[in-house]
């Protein structure tokens, strides 16, 4: 149930992206074909200014070139007013989108049929249908795609080759013009049928480039997700792997070392501070311990008011989870220490117990609200060791699971305490401590 309300909310998020995208595309669409058509005019204009006499050779007159001078000035004007509408009414493509565009493909082709008409009836000849003219057709189509809508570029297409191909057989077949620069009926089809395919091609591209648009979305989304999932527990350079790594979010079983820190004596310690010196107090103290813990690829999972549980190996698999979660836990005694030495903070002691074990990984909760959640008996039991510190009055403990998996360097820091009861499990296990003058 929840994925599906997440692919709905996603769909809509999706669909706001592509009436957005389709009102740039509509405005972008306008200008260029505004700064095309002026270009066709100059370059008419120098054509006939430098070639009048072989233009009047196959015309016979002026009719044509008046003709698409004054298609060009219609079309910039009625672009121009439409570039002002998408501007100023941004809801328009949103109310009426798919009537406005196919209103707006079928004005412009038709407009230019229009002048192919006017041209063909004032020079009886079928010269304008064989001219260079005619790829203005090709001009529109090609347009098309950039409204994002593969059934348009093909409507563009099919209306564009209709048009075209019917005058050409209504003139060749209706009237006697002169016949010297037309071309044949299986050459009016071809160009028709180039049309429909070129329509195709169009649909294809603006097709492809709604895919690519639905890819960047999906990955925007993906991060969006990530970011409200974790918020500020992670790092940049994890939250970049689990972009890398999205499975590793759901639920599986994975080998994690598990640190419970908690702050001894917290509660005398505030009795008597003021609310802004407790919060003062705690952010000095979880300050740099974040960012060790960050720095050996592990995440808080949770504040416990004077204390956190971190977790290493999840959701990011790392090597050697258990070295990195001691090493980690060593810095933050030794940097402690070394604030208090200069009076940063106030003379305090910490409590460490470090587990490691299997664990269910995954997000838990609703649309609403999710939270990354570690859960199984390895959890439990490093919240257990992590008590036992009291007993030994010692500030860094870890099991023998932990114990194990360190480098043998490492492991001359610590003292074997034996196997202890520990609540909630009926075996023994076995406790490692670190040794004092390491601390």
């Amino acid at each position: 149930m929840n994925k599906k309300i997440n692919t709905e909310s996603n769909n809509e998020v999706l669909q706001a992206l592509f009436q957005h995208e389709m009102e740039k595309s509509a405005r972008l669409r306008g200008v260029i074909l505004i700064g095309l058509l002026l270009f066709i005019g100059v370059s008419l204009l120098l054509v006939y200014l430098f070639f009048g006499e072989q233009y009047k050779t196959i015309f016979e007159s002026n009719i044509a070139i008046y003709a698409l001078l004054i298609y060009a000035v219609v079309i910039v004007v009625y672009e121009t007013i439409l570039h002002y509408l998408l501007k100023t009414q941004s809801d328009l493509l949103g109310r009426k989108s798919y009537f406005f565009t196919y209103l707006t493909t079928f004005s412009e082709i038709g407009l230019f049929s229009v002048l192919l008409i006017f041209v063909v009836e004032r020079s009886q000849t079928l010269v304008i249908l064989s001219a260079p003219a005619v790829l203005t057709y090709f001009i529109l189509i090609i347009l098309s795609t950039l409204y994002l809508n593969f059934k348009l570029s093909v409507y563009a297409g099919l209306l564009a080759a209709i048009t075209y191909v019917s005058i050409s057989f209504y003139y060749y077949y209706g009237i006697e013009p002169n016949q010297g620069f037309g071309l044949s009926v299986i050459q009016y089809l071809g160009q028709g049928i180039m049309m429909i395919t070129a329509g195709i091609s169009a649909g294809f591209v603006a097709r492809l480039i709604m895919f690519k648009m639905n890819i960047s979305l999906n990955t925007i989304i993906e991060k969006n997700e990530i970011v409200d999932l974790f918020g500020q527990q992670i790092s940049q350079q994890i939250a970049q792997e689990i972009l890398e790594n999205p499975n590793e979010l759901t639920g599986v079983r994975k080998n994690v070392t598990i640190m419970f820190l908690d702050i001894r004596n917290f509660t005398p310690f505030v009795e008597n501070k003021e609310p802004e010196e407790v919060v003062n107090y705690l952010n000095k103290m979880f300050g740099f311990m974040i960012d060790i813990v960050q720095s050996e690829k592990g995440i808080i999972n949770q504040f416990l008011g004077d204390g956190f549980m971190a977790t290493f190996g999840a959701p990011i698999s790392v090597d050697n989870s258990s070295e990195r979660a001691v090493k980690a836990a060593e810095k933050i005694i030794i940097t402690l220490n070394r604030k208090i030495e200069s009076n940063s903070i106030p003379n305090t002691r910490v409590g460490i117990g470090i587990h490691f074990g299997e664990a269910v990984t995954g997000n838990i909760g609703s649309m609403a609200r999710k939270q990354y959640s570690i859960t199984g008996n390895v959890v439990i039991l490093a919240s257990r060791i992590e008590q036992l510190n009291k007993r030994f009055n010692g500030q860094l403990l870890v099991s023998e699971e932990v114990f194990d998996r360190l480098d043998s360097s490492r492991k001359e820091k610590y003292l074997a305490l034996g196997s202890l009861k520990v609540k909630g499990r009926e075996k023994p296990i076995s406790i490692y401590q670190l040794k004092e003058g390491h601390e």
